[in-house]
């Protein structure tokens, strides 16, 4: 009977975890589907509807990643083990299995980005690390437990970035380069890179630095278009990066 009852709370468990991921699916999806409709709303010139087009593309895809990723918790692996090697490097896989973009790990598509979106009209890759927190998010903390998994797209043009959290709704925060685009809270240049990305040769979740924390107009925010440089005058063609949470810790 004992026993019985513990496989009873297992499932109840199981279903709970599962129910609140599924959720959490659905809002992200709510987001893209509240970007593309907007255009549907009508007027506006052409360059308005070429940007909210675009902003839709940039929302949609880290969406698609963190399915992918939510299939994998679902199988047992744990966010620690995730590594986001590209195609060109799945032979360095840890394991096949915990690679998100390995048809036999997550099975999801790597792509860069649009050069439309770009501050330079050039395709971009997307970066997946585990470095920062943000405020209000899971837990804030003063270590790496409260780290978040996030997608991240250097490079946004200021038009997209701005019609982005223009759809979002986020407002207001510092802007101290005056240029339209708040601040991500972070300490001076400390924009996401290539070399931070959770692969096999950087697992884990990454350490924890108090630097690193997104906050401002951004707390509690799982995804928006932040100034990573903001104490800079003017913008360079990196400073402003969207960011999209993947799994909240």
């Amino acid at each position: 009977m004992n026993i019985k009852r513990k496989n009873m709370k297992r499932i109840n468990e199981s279903g709970n975890v599962l129910f609140l991921i599924l959720i959490a699916v659905a809002l992200f999806a709510a987001l893209s589907y509240a970007v593309t409709s907007s255009s549907r709303s009508g007027g506006g010139d052409a360059a308005s509807e070429s940007n909210l087009i675009n902003s839709a593309q940039v929302t949609q895809y880290p969406a698609s990643v963190r399915t992918a990723i939510v299939r994998m918790i679902i199988n047992g692996t744990d966010v620690t083990q995730l590594e986001f090697n590209v195609p060109s490097a799945f032979g360095t896989l840890s394991s096949n299995s915990v690679g998100v973009f390995h048809p036999s790990g997550g099975g999801a598509t790597f792509v860069t980005s649009s050069p439309d979106v770009m501050a330079t009209p050039t395709q971009q890759p997307w970066l997946f690390n585990s470095r920062y927190q943000i405020t209000n998010i899971g837990t804030t903390v003063a270590n790496n437990t409260g780290n978040e998994l996030i997608a991240f797209l250097p490079g946004i043009s200021t038009s997209i970035c701005a019609r982005l959290n223009t759809e979002i709704g986020i407002s207001g925060g510092t802007d101290a380069d005056t240029n339209g685009i708040p601040s991500a809270g972070v300490a001076v240049a400390n924009i996401p890179t290539a070399a931070m990305n959770q692969t096999d040769s950087n697992s884990g979740i990454g350490a924890y630095n108090a630097a690193f924390e997104i906050g401002g107009a951004f707390s509690g925010q799982p995804f928006g278009c932040a100034d990573f440089d903001d104490a800079t005058p003017g913008t360079a063609s990196g400073d402003l990066v969207y960011f999209h949470v993947l799994v909240e810790r």
